[in-house]
């Protein structure tokens, strides 16, 4: 019986250690996965966007204007409508998001939370391309009427419906931050004096930095990679944005332009290639987009080790 006992014992062990190896291969073959599938996406932008380069001269691509019809492939009028929409839509959507977040996770009674959250990522969910229809309906026309435009469709139409599309992703993860913060802090900041706001500033917010920024920066890339909605509203003419008067002038995006013309293009052809070049700026940007806030995020915790410490 107690060979039997120890035997059992011994199958137990090994049966977790060959678990816990199983799981532990399956978390590294899926993190290198990701790193792969990245990698292989920008080895095929690269590969379809080559004879852009050879083809054209740089300095033509970084022209202001954009006619495919007669070869004229200047993406700045693009690059420029991208940055400025997304621009407005970091203005509008961050403040707000962050306010939200902290009204959800530190002022508002818990019946109220619980209803305010469970909405807030609900509108997370709505089809970009609904958005796209109640902006043409109601947006478009209140903007084109109150601020006395000759459309609506412009880019501020456009900034205005993307920050409604980061703010439920800025919050829900900025609350998640922001609730993660340890009670023990707050109520050491109450218990020297501080008040309640005092407390949400200088405490709970620098503690959950790191959370709250990871919240900026997913907030960001869903502005900036969304296609449907600032195709819908934002009147689509490639246009050089020159200043914050452009916000109310209808423009183009990057990715506007791509879910516009790749259907149309054959297949092979200059137009092709300039499209997948698009799409490698694209990609370009996001990536140091992603790199500048893992950037900021690591030096964060390293000052806050150094302050624990």
């Amino acid at each position: 019986m107690t060979k039997f006992a120890n035997m059992k014992i011994i199958f137990n062990i090994k049966y977790r250690q060959l678990l816990e190896f199983i799981v532990e291969s399956m978390i590294r073959i899926s993190g290198y996965s990701a790193v792969l599938f990245v990698f292989l996406i920008f080895v095929f932008l690269m590969q379809e966007s080559l004879p852009t380069f050879v083809d054209v001269r740089v300095g033509d691509l970084w022209n202001q204007r954009w006619y495919p019809i007669e070869n004229y492939f200047g993406i700045l009028p693009l690059l420029s409508g991208s940055l400025i929409i997304t621009l407005g839509a970091a203005i509008v959507s961050i403040p707000l998001g962050i306010m939200t977040a902290i009204f959800i996770a530190e002022i508002a009674p818990r019946w109220l939370r619980e209803i305010l959250k469970p909405l807030v990522e609900i509108l997370g969910g709505v089809p970009s391309v609904v958005l796209g229809f109640l902006g043409i309906t109601v947006l478009a026309p209140i903007v084109r009427e109150e601020l006395y435009l000759p459309t609506g469709l412009t880019a501020f139409t456009g900034a205005i419906l993307l920050a409604g599309m980061a703010i439920p992703t800025i919050v829900s993860v900025a609350e998640d931050a922001l609730d993660a913060v340890p009670k023990e802090y707050k109520d050491a900041a109450l218990a020297i004096g501080a008040t309640r706001w005092q407390t949400i500033w200088r405490v709970t917010l620098p503690a959950a930095r790191s959370g709250v920024l990871t919240a900026i920066m997913l907030g960001i890339g869903r502005a900036i990679g969304e296609t449907m909605t600032v195709m819908m509203v934002t009147g689509n003419a490639p246009q050089m944005a020159s200043g914050i008067g452009s916000l109310f002038v209808s423009l183009r995006t990057m990715t506007a332009t791509i879910a516009a013309e790749m259907g149309e293009v054959a297949n092979g052809s200059l137009h092709y290639h300039v499209l997948f070049s698009i799409g490698l700026v694209l990609f370009i940007i996001s990536f140091i987009v992603n790199i500048s806030a893992s950037a900021v995020l690591f030096r964060s915790r390293k000052r806050t080790e150094r302050l624990l410490s």
